[in-house]
């Protein structure tokens, strides 16, 4: 027993430390799960071709804006409101663990507060999603994105806010809550 158990052992070991070998990412293209798609809730986005974990600091160029998958750094960012922006290198880990993330580009003080009403309405907003401000859309903009999906609109739309956070959990290649 003695024998068989400590053989057991090196291979779930040896297991873990090959796994581990490729950067802790997935390389495999079309990373991710399309079937809890919802016809009108977004657009699908094409998936990049790999989505490995990088270095903090390391910079990526994304096939949409914001990104929607991706190579992204390997340390997820915690849900919440970030007026002050976040990477997009970050929350793409968000992104690959089935995080709903919103950009907006609001100038107004009484839109982000109307935004901020929203998605503290929303339950799931405190497990789930990551409201950053994000200058790389157009002014008076809300984008709206999770693992291979984007929506974007003018202002705040209450609706397809609460109807795109149905997506929570739903659609990243791994699955946990910020």
């Amino acid at each position: 027993y003695l024998v068989a158990s400590a053989v057991i052992a090196i291979l779930v070991i040896g297991s873990f430390a090959v796994g581990g070998l490729g950067g802790g990412g997935h390389s495999g293209a079309n990373t991710g799960d399309r079937q809890g798609y919802v016809e009108g809730v977004g657009a699908l986005q094409d998936i990049m071709p790999t989505a490995n974990h990088l270095s903090v600091g390391e910079t990526v160029k994304y096939n949409t804006t914001p990104p929607t998958s991706g190579d992204h750094w390997t340390i997820p960012a915690s849900c919440g409101f970030y007026p002050g922006g976040m990477p997009d290198e970050q929350i793409v880990h968000n992104l690959e663990h089935g995080n709903i993330i919103v950009s907006y580009n609001l100038t107004d003080a009484d839109e982000i507060d109307r935004l901020s009403e929203v998605i503290d309405g929303i339950g799931l907003s405190n497990l789930w999603g990551i409201t950053r401000f994000y200058d790389q859309i157009p002014e008076g903009q809300v984008a709206l994105a999770t693992w291979g999906v984007l929506d974007t609109m003018e202002g705040v739309d209450r609706d397809r806010i609460e109807a795109f956070f149905d997506y929570s959990g739903n659609l990243g290649p791994e699955v946990g809550p910020c």
